[in-house]
């Protein structure tokens, strides 16, 4: 549960948390903001050319993954300089989309000039929200303390209702992508075996 808490939401809240440490003086928000775009911007093109290489192989692991990725293919052939700019900002493809892009041969001269102003744009855009979040959270920080106990049975019902919820939606996923496979298979006819 945590793991995949982090993979959601792991970059926003250590975002909130680095912008809360700027307005609190803990840390230079300048620095929070070039440490938020190296860290997108590096690890968004480390996925693109592993999308180039391996996109399929690596989309393939998870059901879910290859229904993301070609719904991000679909984005990315209507407008694919958009999404470039883009994708950081979309909950749902942020994950698939680098891979995506590499897999739909998108020239990687134009990904890393236009990823380069998408990470800029986000970790500017996100760590000053963030940073001006930091009075709010102050603020609500001296209330939670007086109701710690209920606010982490709350946060802990909300995780794992998360959890569920997720878990649900893949084994959706997992049964319409057998579902669609056994169907081509059918009409293929390509015989399928009792396991499956």
């Amino acid at each position: 549960m945590l793991q995949q808490f982090l993979h959601d939401f792991g970059y926003f809240a250590i975002l909130v948390l680095a912008g809360f440490l700027a307005f609190r003086g803990y840390m230079d928000i300048n620095l929070v903001v070039v440490v938020a775009f190296c860290g997108s911007y590096a690890g968004d093109q480390l996925w693109y050319f592993l999308g180039r290489k391996h996109g399929r192989k690596l989309l393939a692991r998870k059901p879910r993954w290859q229904l993301m990725g070609d719904r991000a293919l679909e984005h990315i052939r209507k407008h694919p300089d958009i999404w470039v700019l883009s994708f950081r900002f979309v909950y749902g493809l942020r994950t698939v989309m680098p891979v995506a892009i590499g897999l739909s041969g998108y020239p990687p001269g134009r990904y890393l000039l236009l990823n380069g102003i998408g990470a800029a744009i986000w970790a500017t855009a996100l760590a000053a929200a963030a940073y001006h979040f930091g009075a709010v959270l102050e603020g609500m920080l001296g209330s939670i303390k007086k109701y710690e106990l209920w606010v982490l049975g709350a946060l802990l019902l909300l995780g794992l209702g998360l959890w569920l919820r997720r878990r649900i939606k893949n084994a959706r996923l997992a049964r319409k992508v057998l579902e669609a496979e056994r169907q081509e298979q059918s009409r293929s006819g390509t015989p399928t075996t009792p396991n499956e």
